[in-house]
C-alpha cells in the first residue's frame, strides 16, 4: 500500500492526492489508495452491492436523461465506473456525496477495533465518498437505472469507520435502505427529547415525509414524545401513502421549494412548528423550511442537496432565530434504533417494503435484471 503519511485510524495514509503538506482527510481527498493490503486496524470487505445516495443518483440520472425523458443508463454506469477508477472511491464530484455498501468481511487487521469477523455480512455506515473502493467487474451487472449497484470488488474500512452486521430477519436490500438513512431518526429523537427534557412536546414538520428518512423521522418524533406531527409531501400519491400509514397527525400537499405555498399549507394545520426536518433530495427547500419554523425553533437539514450557504443567508435575511443542524449520519446506536423502528412500527416497514417492491418492478420493466438482489441464506 502506498502511504502518504504514517498509519492513521482516520485513513489519512490512504490519501494519494493531495499529498505532502496539503494532505487531507479521505472524504475531501481527490484520490484514495484502494489497495487490498491492510494496515493493522483496517478491514477489507468483499463488495456485493453499492447503494448510491439519493442526491448523487438524481444528479447523475438527470445529467444523462435525453430530451424525450429517456434515461441513458449505460452513460450513468460509465460515469460511475469512471469516478471509482479515477478517485479510488465513489464520490460524485458535483454533489460531493457517495452512498454506502453491502458486503462480506474478507480480512480483519489484528488491531481493528470494529468487532467484525471474517464472514460477517455487513452494511457500511460511512459514506462511499471516504471509503477506498475498487471494482473488478466494470459494473457490468448494473443497468444504471436504480440507486442499487450490484458489483464485485473490495472496500477498505479504517479504524474509525462504522459498519453493522446485517439483521437476519430482514431482506438485506431492505436493511440497506434502512441503514442508508439511519442517522435521521436518531437525530430527530435526540432533538425532540431535548424539548421534552424542558417539559415541552415539540411540534414537528417533516418535509419529504413519505420517503425513507422522512417516514423514519416521523416515527422517531412520535417515539420521542413529539406533539403535533405534520407530514409534507409534493404529490397526491405520497399523501395517500402517508394518510394510510397514520404516522402524521396532519398530511399537507405542498412544494417545499415554494415558500408562500408551504407556509400557507402549514397555517391550515396549526401554523409553524418547533422542529422542521428536511428530507428531500432536491435543493431549494432551505429557506421555505425556515418560514414554517417557530422563532427559537430548530431546523434539521438531512439532504445532501442542501445549500448550507442558502440556509445561513436565508435565516439572516428572514431574521429567523432558529438553530440549524446538519444531519449527521452518525449518532451512537443509530443503526440499531432505525432497524428497531422498522421492526416495531408496521406502517414504517410497509412504506419501506412497498418502495423496495416498486423499485424492483420498475427495474424489471425497464429491461434490467434483478441479479443485484442479495439473498440471505437461512
Amino acid at each position: 500500500m502506498t502511504a502518504t503519511t504514517a498509519h492513521s485510524p482516520f485513513g489519512i495514509h490512504r490519501v494519494l492526492e493531495p499529498r505532502g503538506d496539503a494532505v487531507t482527510l479521505p472524504q475531501t481527498a481527490l484520490r484514495l489508495d484502494p489497495s487490498p493490503d491492510l494496515a493493522p486496524d483496517e478491514v477489507r470487505v468483499d463488495v456485493e452491492v453499492l447503494n448510491l445516495d439519493a442526491a448523487s443518483y438524481r444528479q447523475l440520472r438527470d445529467k444523462h436523461t435525453g430530451p424525450t425523458g429517456h434515461v441513458h443508463g449505460h452513460s450513468v454506469r460509465s460515469e460511475v465506473l469512471e469516478i471509482i477508477e479515477d478517485r479510488g472511491k465513489m464520490q460524485n464530484p458535483v454533489t460531493g456525496s457517495g452512498g454506502m455498501l453491502i458486503g462480506t468481511v474478507a480480512e480483519v487487521g489484528p488491531e481493528s477495533p470494529l468487532g467484525l469477523q471474517v464472514g460477517d455480512r455487513v452494511a457500511t455506515l460511512v459514506s462511499l465518498s471516504l471509503t477506498p473502493l475498487a471494482v473488478s467487474d466494470r459494473l457490468e451487472r448494473w443497468d444504471g437505472l436504480s440507486e442499487r449497484v450490484p458489483t464485485a470488488g473490495h472496500a477498505i474500512l479504517f479504524g474509525r469507520s462504522i459498519a453493522a452486521v446485517l439483521p437476519e430477519d430482514m431482506d438485506p436490500e431492505l436493511a440497506l435502505m434502512v441503514m442508508d438513512v439511519c442517522g435521521a431518526p436518531a437525530m430527530v429523537r435526540r432533538v425532540v427529547q431535548g424539548y421534552a427534557a424542558l417539559g415541552q412536546r415539540a411540534s414537528v414538520a417533516v418535509i419529504g415525509a413519505a420517503g425513507k428518512s422522512g417516514s423514519l423521522s416521523l416515527a422517531a418524533a412520535r417515539d420521542a414524545g413529539g406533539g403535533r406531527l405534520v407530514g409534507v409531501v409534493p404529490v397526491q400519491g405520497e399523501a395517500d401513502v402517508l394518510e394510510r400509514s397514520g404516522l402524521a397527525d396532519h398530511v399537507v400537499l405542498a412544494d417545499a421549494r415554494r415558500p408562500i405555498g408551504l407556509s400557507e399549507a402549514l397555517a391550515g394545520v396549526g401554523g409553524p412548528v418547533d422542529v422542521t426536518v428536511v428530507c428531500v433530495d432536491v435543493p431549494g427547500a432551505e429557506q421555505p423550511a425556515l418560514l414554517i419554523t417557530k422563532q427559537g425553533g430548530t431546523v434539521i437539514y438531512f439532504s445532501m442537496a442542501t445549500s448550507f450557504a442558502a440556509a445561513a443567508l436565508g435565516a439572516e435575511g428572514l431574521a429567523a432565530d432558529v438553530t440549524m443542524l446538519i444531519g449527521n449520519g452518525y449518532t451512537p446506536g443509530h443503526a440499531d434504533y432505525a432497524v428497531g423502528l422498522v421492526r416495531e412500527v408496521p406502517a414504517v416497514r410497509q412504506i419501506f417494503e412497498d418502495r423496495l417492491a416498486s423499485e424492483r418492478r420498475a427495474h424489471v420493466q425497464d429491461g434490467g435484471s434483478v441479479s443485484g438482489h442479495v439473498e440471505v441464506e437461512a
